[in-house]
């Protein structure tokens, strides 16, 4: 095998961007000698603390040890308001170490049930908005504390992992704590009571929107009390009695949108919503089995309202929001982001749905249904892409991703659609792609890397990335710190080094002791990046001048103390498919007997010749 794509696995807005400027400042503020350096330590305050907001926090932290100056700005308060842990491991350890730091803490995003554990230690009481994901493990008990702690807390997020040990308990502790909550969006939940809808009602006036996305029951009559609600979200929900909701739900007095995507609702229950309710304005049902299949949802009259539906022109409904005539076609998202004249009212649709549609894009990709090429084509990729040009750092991502897993037809034969993959280069995909992976948000950076490596089995994609400069970015990232942008962009690597174009271009970016020292640097308990950068190493060693490199560079060592110690079968296969093509090429160069003088190397060999997998023998 010798390209490898991945589907998802379970697995800011505006004021959280920080915007990027070229800063006019004089040669003498710099402290520029005649010689041409730069006293560093002469920057101005703003001018430093600019810098530290273009770095991740690793970067930080490093910056901050050079100099006390640097020490103390770099714990200046605008560069700690929002915090993303999830590549980083967080412990009470972790967080205790930073709780100085986080007086002023606003934003946190978390990954696992023991970083949500270790949230209460970071004292970060001014805590508005909390986002976390791989929630499957977490509690009633802890996030009845988290919340408890946080009385300010304005918008909670878990998902899009299911919650599978949080009940109706925990939402009755939430309202009971938070009485200032606007936004609630939680996944998975297995029963949403009436009780804590009610407690939701009570205790929360200002709850503007709720998402109970792919739950198991939902109390849909309870729901009628909420009034102060604007936007509903029930996306995978099931078991919902949709006679019950369209008889009740059309009389809350500020509903506005409401998401019933990929939920069995009919076209009876869709007519006597968008009918009834005087506020609703956007109704989106994207992949609904039941209503699609109904012939009698093309005659259904909207009454002016947007219905978002497989069926409909998704770019033109949504330009009909806006009060200009003209049709902004598949600019509309871009060109309302760039629009001077701001509708408050707008605005906030338009930030819902980016976010209800890249939550039900990604799911779609992931479950993949039949019959849906044509809209894949049509829309879905046009969308994708569009969303990926979002404000909203988890709308940017979750597209990227949505990209990565929508051109997939077969993970294990590594088979993408090319009439999607090439779609999306076509649309101009490769060149926002790119440019997201040059973020320093290293969530960015991962999924950006996941649908470059994926795209790229193309060849038609792969020689796009590498003609755009992707190579090089690619390159880059595999020297990151963070172990899954690594791996991913050792994915993107492996599969553009199976093009013979490719290859030197690999190497002369970097691309070889990148990927031997990702071996080196992730040797125990990362057996996802080391089976990429192998197989990596393994296309490149086929080519004489590249396999140079690679022993240079120490890439014999890495990939025999692979072979010598990885049980993992895929790190096994691809690192004796990497020695085999080093010691391929015979007199032409002296890999042959460096494999074999290699300690240890002839031995690891004759063991993996037992190997039970078939691929590693």
């Amino acid at each position: 095998m010798t390209r490898r794509v991945r589907r998802k696995v379970a697995k800011k807005g505006k004021d959280d961007a920080v915007s990027l400027s070229y800063l006019e400042i004089e040669v003498e503020d710099l402290g520029l000698e005649r010689n041409g350096d730069v006293d560093w330590t002469s920057l101005p305050d703003d001018t430093v603390i600019q810098l530290f907001s273009c770095l991740n926090y690793r970067d930080r932290a490093s910056l901050s040890s050079t100099c006390k100056t640097w020490r103390v700005l770099g714990a200046s308060q605008c560069l700690w308001s929002s915090l993303d842990l999830r590549a980083h491991k967080f412990d009470t350890a972790t967080a205790t170490s930073l709780a100085s730091r986080c007086v002023y803490l606003q934003k946190l995003r978390f990954r696992g049930a023991e970083s949500a554990d270790a949230i209460i230690h970071l004292q970060a009481k001014n805590l508005r908005e909390i986002s976390g994901d791989y929630c499957r493990k977490i509690t009633d008990a802890t996030l009845s504390v988290i919340v408890a702690r946080h009385e300010a807390l304005e918008s909670l997020q878990l998902g899009p992992d299911f919650c599978e040990r949080i009940t109706g308990d925990a939402i009755k502790a939430i309202a009971l704590c938070c009485p200032k909550l606007k936004k609630l969006r939680l996944s998975g939940i297995k029963d949403v009571y009436a009780d804590a809808i009610n407690a939701l009602a009570k205790h929360c006036p200002t709850l503007v929107d709720i998402g109970f996305l792919d739950c198991l029951n939902v109390d849909e009559a309870a729901l009628e009390n909420v009034s102060s609600v604007r936007f509903l979200s029930f996306a995978g929900t099931s078991n919902m009695k949709w006679d019950v909701v369209s008889h009740l739900w059309h009389k809350l007095p500020k509903l506005i949108g409401l998401d019933v995507s990929r939920t069995d609702i009919g076209s009876a229950a869709i007519s006597r919503l968008l009918s009834s309710s005087m506020s609703l304005k956007v109704l989106c049902a994207l992949n609904c089995p039941v209503l699609e299949e109904e012939t009698s949802i093309s005659t259904t009259k909207t009454n002016g309202k947007l219905l978002l539906a497989l069926f409909s022109d998704i770019f033109r409904e949504l330009s009909s929001l806006f009060a200009e005539t003209s049709n902004k076609g598949r600019n509309m998202f871009l060109d309302w982001r760039c629009s001077k004249n701001k509708d408050k009212n707008l605005n906030e649709i338009m930030t819902w749905l980016e976010w209800i549609l890249s939550h039900t894009l990604l799911r779609t990709a992931e479950s993949n249904p039949q019959g849906l090429d044509n809209f894949w084509l049509k829309q879905g990729a046009a969308l994708l892409l569009s969303l990926m040009q979002s404000s909203q750092e988890d709308v940017q991502e979750r597209a990227a991703t949505g990209l990565a897993t929508f051109v997939v037809i077969d993970d294990e034969n590594a088979s993408i659609d090319r009439g999607r993959a090439e779609a999306v280069m076509r649309d101009g995909g490769i060149r926002l792609l790119l440019n997201l992976a040059k973020s320093w948000h290293e969530g960015l950076q991962s999924e950006a890397a996941k649908a470059l490596a994926n795209l790229s089995v193309n060849a038609n994609v792969a020689k796009a990335v590498a003609e755009e400069g992707g190579i090089n970015i690619l390159a880059a990232l595999a020297r990151s710190m963070n172990r899954l942008v690594a791996e991913e962009a050792a994915g993107g690597l492996w599969n553009l080094s199976v093009g013979e174009e490719h290859k030197a271009a690999i190497a002369e970016a970097g691309g070889v002791k990148a990927l031997v020292d990702l071996i080196f640097k992730w040797s125990s308990g990362g057996d996802g990046v080391l089976e990429r950068a192998a197989g990596a190493l393994a296309n490149l060693a086929a080519d004489d001048k590249c396999s140079m490199e690679v022993a240079i560079v120490g890439g014999v060592h890495a990939l025999v103390m692979l072979a010598r110690n990885c049980k993992f079968e895929g790190v096994q296969e691809q690192a004796a498919r990497a020695l085999a093509n080093l010691a391929s090429h015979g007199d032409s160069n002296s890999n042959n007997a460096a494999v074999g003088q290699e300690a240890g190397a002839l031995e690891a060999l004759v063991q993996l010749t037992r190997s039970p997998h078939e691929g590693v023998r």
